[in-house]
C-alpha cells in the first residue's frame, strides 16, 4: 500500500501545482505521518509489571504512586488484548496484588488500582521483591509472554534505600531479558536505583512522589520504544536468511540515506522546516555520528530512489587531541579531578576505531611527555595511562616552555601526528596558575600550525593569558576548581568538532529608553565585552549597534568600521538616548529592513550567520510578533536578554527559539550570563550560504523530496526495529542503542511540528 502510494505521488511531479496543492494539504494534517508509519510498524503487545514500595515510609506518598500507575495504564492497550498489567507491593515481604494474567479488560485494571491499599511494614528489602518479581510474576502461569518474544518490562517505585541486597535479583531480571525501569525520590540511593535498572540511564529520580508527573511522558516514551532480547540465544549471521541480511543492508543504508539528504535540503534552506523539526533532525544526525561505528566498513552503498548509488561516510571525524597538565606544586589537591577529567573527554573519543589519537603532557618547571599519538591504538591502554599518572610536582610553572615543547615534540610525524594528512591537531590545557615565564611566541607558533588550543583554568589563573593561549579568547575556559571541571565537558566536547574561525554579523539592539538610564553603562560595558571576543581584525566579525527608544537610531552599521580598536571606540563613545515608550517592535523592524541588508555590510547571501543580541528593560508599547516572525524568516539568530522588569513571554516571542532568551535581575548582573552568551555566539555557524525560501517558492521537486525522504527514513529504521523485535537479525548492542536513541527521538517529537 505504501509503495502504491508513493508510486503515485512520484508520478503527480509531472504536474507541479497538482503535486504541491496535494503536499500543502499533507502538512496540514499530521495524521499522514502516523499512517504512513503504522502501515509498516507491527503494533508490539507488552507485560508490564509494577512494583511498589508499601513501607512504612511511603504512606503520604503512596496515593501519588498510585494515581501515577493509573496514568500510565491509561496508556497501554489493555483492551486490544496487547498489554497485561501486573502490580506488586512490597515492605519487608512482598505480596502481589494481582497478576498478569488476573484481568483482561482496562476497567478491571484501573479498578483494582483505584482500590489498592497501602501494605506498610518494614524494613525495605526491595532485593527479596525483586526475586519474587522474576519467580513469581514474569512466569507463563502468571500470564507471562516472554516465551513468545513479548517484551517484559518491570517499572519499580522506591521510596527509601533497601534493606538487603538488589545485586544479584536485578542481574538475574536482566538475564531474563527484563526491562527494569527504577524509580525514587529523594530518599532513595542514586546509585542502587542504576543498579535495579535495566542500563543506568533507565533510572529516574523525583523530589517526591507528588512530582511523579513530572517524569510521566518521559516514562511512557521510554517504555513504548523499548524492545527486548527474550531468547537467550540470538540467531548466528549464519543462521540468518539472505532476505533478511539484505534487508537489513537496505534499511539500515536507505535511513541514513534519507536522514542526510534531508540535512542537505534543510542547510540549503531549499525547504522551510519547522524549528522543532530542525532540532529532532539535529539529534538524529548527532546520533548517527555518536554511534554509527558500529556498522561494518567504512563506506556502504545503497540504491537510493533514482537508483543512483550514494557513498555514505560514517562521519567520523579524526582527531589528534593532547592534553597538557599542569603538574606544578600548586595543583596537588587538584590533579585528581584533571587526571578524572582527561579521562571522561577519551571515553568520548573514537581511539579502537583508529580515528583518534591521544597524548599527555605534564609539566612544570619543565614539561614531560607522559606518553605520545602513537603510543597506544586502544582506548582500553589510553585509559590505562591515565589512570596511572602520578602529579609530577615542583616549580616554577613554566607554560611557555611547555607549550613549545608540545609544537616541537608531540605535534610532528614522528610521534604520531597527522597534521600533513589534514587531521585536525587539539590541544587541551589545564592550567592551575600564572606562568613564570613568557607564553606569546610559543602559543603563537602553535597557531601558526594551524593547532586549536582550548585553554582550561581555575580562579588561580590569569584569564588574559589563558586567552593568549588559546587559539581563540573564545577557547578560554573557566571553574573555580578543578573539582567544578565536569560543568564545562560538554562546552569543551562541543570547541573540539569546531572547524576553524567562523564568521559572524553580530548586531546590538539596546533599549535606550528612559528606564534604562542607570543602567546604561553596565548594557555598554558587556557589549564592550562580547566584542572583545570576536574576530572584528581578521576580517571575519562584523558588528553594529542599534538604540532605540521611541523610536530607534543606529549608532553604526555592519559596514562602519573593520578594526575592533575603531568599534571599541565607538561603543566606548555611546550615550545613552533617552526618551520613552519602548517600542521594541518598532525596533526589531527597523534592523530587519536597514541593518541586516547588503548595503549596511550583512553577507547574509553569502552564508554569513546573522545574530541580534536584544538587551531590553522593560515591556514593549507596540506589538512584537510579526517583526520577531520576519527576522526568524530572514535566518537571523536573535537572543533576547531582558531584567526582572522585562516580559519573559515577549522575550521568547523575539528570541529565534525559547531557548534563546536569557534574564538577569539588573543590568549590573549581565556578566552571569556572559560565557553561556559567547559560547552560543561560538557555535553559531554555517559552512555553505545559507539561502532562505519562502514555502510558495518551494519547489515541487522538493516539496516531493522532503516527503518521501522522511516518510521513507521513519519506516526504514520501524522495519528494522520489527526485525531485531523476532531475533531474525544479530544486531550489535551498540546498533541497539543507537536504534533506541532514534526510535525514542521520533518517539518524543512525533512529527516535530506540524508543517503549515
Amino acid at each position: 500500500m505504501l509503495c502504491s502510494f508513493l508510486t503515485a505521488l512520484t508520478a503527480l511531479a509531472a504536474d507541479s501545482q497538482q503535486c504541491e496543492t496535494l503536499l500543502k494539504e499533507l502538512w496540514r494534517n499530521s495524521t499522514w505521518m502516523r499512517a504512513m508509519t503504522e502501515l509498516l510498524w507491527c503494533s508490539t503487545a507488552g507485560n508490564v509489571v509494577f512494583l511498589l514500595d508499601g513501607s512504612d515510609g511511603t504512606r503520604s506518598g503512596f496515593p501519588a504512586m498510585r494515581d501515577f500507575v493509573q496514568r500510565i495504564v491509561e496508556k497501554l492497550s489493555v483492551d486490544e488484548g496487547k498489554d497485561r498489567v501486573a502490580v506488586v507491593q512490597y515492605s519487608r515481604e512482598p505480596e502481589a496484588q494481582f497478576y498478569l494474567i488476573t484481568h483482561s479488560r482496562k476497567d478491571e485494571v484501573r479498578d483494582a488500582i483505584r482500590n489498592l491499599r497501602h501494605k506498610g511494614g518494614r524494613p525495605l528489602n526491595t532485593g527479596a521483591a525483586l526475586q519474587f518479581v522474576r519467580d513469581n510474576v514474569f512466569t507463563a502461569s502468571s500470564g507471562s509472554r516472554r516465551v513468545e518474544g513479548v517484551p517484559q518490562i518491570l517499572i519499580v517505585l522506591s521510596g527509601g534505600r533497601s534493606n538487603d541486597n538488589v545485586d544479584t535479583p536485578a542481574s538475574a531480571l536482566r538475564d531474563l531479558g527484563v526491562l527494569t525501569f527504577g524509580i525514587g525520590t529523594r530518599n532513595s540511593d542514586a546509585r542502587e536505583l542504576q543498579k535495579i535498572s535495566y542500563e543506568p540511564s533507565y533510572a529516574q529520580s523525583v523530589s517526591e512522589f507528588s512530582d511523579l508527573p513530572s517524569i510521566e511522558q518521559q516514562l511512557v516514551s521510554s517504555v513504548d520504544v523499548v524492545v527486548t532480547r527474550v531468547s537467550p540465544e540470538p540467531p548466528t549471521r549464519s543462521q540468518c536468511s539472505a532476505k533478511t541480511l539484505i534487508s537489513v543492508f537496505i534499511l539500515w543504508g536507505s535511513a541514513i540515506c534519507c536522514v542526510r539528504l534531508l540535512a542537505v535540503i534543510w542547510h540549503r534552506r531549499s525547504f522551510p522546516f519547522p524549528s522543532a523539526f530542525k532540532k529532532l533532525l539535529l539529534t538524529i544526525l548527532k546520533t548517527c555520528s555518536e554511534h554509527l561505528a558500529v556498522c561494518n566498513g567504512s563506506k556502504l552503498m545503497i540504491p537510493v530512489f533514482s537508483c543512483e548509488f550514494f557513498a555514505v561516510d560514517r562521519g567520523i571525524p579524526r582527531r589528534d587531541v593532547v592534553f597538557l597538565l599542569d603538574g606544578s606544586d600548586g595543583t596537588s589537591s587538584g590533579f585528581p579531578a584533571m587526571r578524572d577529567f582527561a579521562q571522561r573527554i577519551v571515553e568520548k573519543l573514537n581511539v579502537d576505531e583508529g580515528n583518534d589519537r591521544v597524548a599527555v603532557v605534564q609539566y612544570s618547571r619543565e614539561p614531560e611527555a607522559q606518553f605520545y599519538l602513537n603510543t597506544h591504538s586502544r582506548r582500553e591502554a589510553v585509559r590505562d595511562a591515565i589512570r596511572t599518572l602520578r602529579h609530577k610536582g615542583g616549580r616554577p610553572l613554566n607554560t611557555g616552555a611547555a607549550l613549545q615543547f608540545v609544537r616541537d615534540n608531540v605535534f610532528t610525524a614522528s610521534s604520531g601526528s597527522r597534521r600533513v594528512e589534514g587531521v585536525p591537531q587539539i590541544l587541551v590545557l589545564l592550567n592551575g596558575g600564572r606562568s613564570n615565564d613568557n607564553v606569546d611566541t610559543p602559543a603563537s607558533a602553535l597557531k601558526g600550525l594551524g593547532i586549536l588550543t582550548i585553554g582550561i583554568g581555575t580562579r588561580n589563573s590569569d584569564t588574559r593569558e589563558l586567552q593568549k593561549i588559546s587559539h581563540d579568547p573564545n577557547y578560554a575556559l573557566s571553574v573555580p576548581e578543578f573539582s567544578d571541571l565536569p560543568n564545562i565537558q560538554q562546552q569543551l566536547v562541543s570547541s573540539m568538532i569546531e572547524r576553524g574561525a567562523p564568521k559572524k554579523d553580530v548586531v546590538f539592539l539596546l533599549d535606550g529608553s528612559d528606564g534604562t538610564r542607570s543602567g546604561f553603562p553596565a548594557m555598554r560595558d558587556f557589549v564592550q565585552r562580547i566584542v572583545e571576543k570576536l574576530n572584528v581584525d581578521e576580517g571575519n566579525d562584523r558588528v553594529a549597534v542599534v538604540q532605540y527608544s521611541r523610536e530607534p537610531e543606529a549608532q553604526f552599521y555592519l559596514i562602519t568600521h573593520s578594526r575592533k580598536d575603531e568599534v571599541r571606540d565607538a561603543i566606548r563613545n555611546l550615550r545613552h538616548k533617552g526618551g520613552r515608550p519602548l517600542n521594541t517592535g518598532a525596533a526589531l523592524q527597523f534592523v530587519r529592513d536597514n541593518v541586516f541588508t547588503a548595503s549596511s555590510g550583512s553577507r547574509r547571501v553569502e552564508g554569513v550567520p546573522q545574530i541580534l543580541i536584544v538587551l531590553s528593560g522593560g515591556r514593549s508599547n507596540d506589538n512584537v510578533d510579526t517583526p520577531a516572525s520576519a527576522l526568524r524568516d530572514l535566518g537571523v539568530l536573535t537572543f533576547g536578554i531582558g531584567t526582572r522588569n522585562s516580559d519573559a513571554r515577549e522575550l521568547q516571542k523575539i528570541s529565534y527559539e525559547p531557548s534563546y532568551a536569557q534574564s538577569v535581575s539588573e543590568f549590573s548582573d549581565l556578566p552571569s550570563i556572559e560565557q553561556q552568551l559567547n559560547f552560543n555566539l561560538t557555535v553559531c555557524h554555517s559552512d555553505e550560504p545559507l539561502h532562505v525560501c519562502e514555502r510558495s517558492q518551494c519547489s515541487a521537486k522538493t516539496l516531493i523530496s522532503v516527503f518521501i525522504l522522511w516518510g521513507s527514513a521513519i519506516c526504514c529504521v520501524r522495519l528494522l526495529a520489527v526485525i531485531w523485535h523476532r531475533r531474525s537479525f544479530p544486531f550489535p548492542s551498540a546498533f541497539k542503542k543507537l536504534l533506541l536513541t532514534i526510535l525514542k527521538t521520533w518517539h518524543v517529537h512525533p512529527v516535530g511540528s506540524t508543517f503549515k
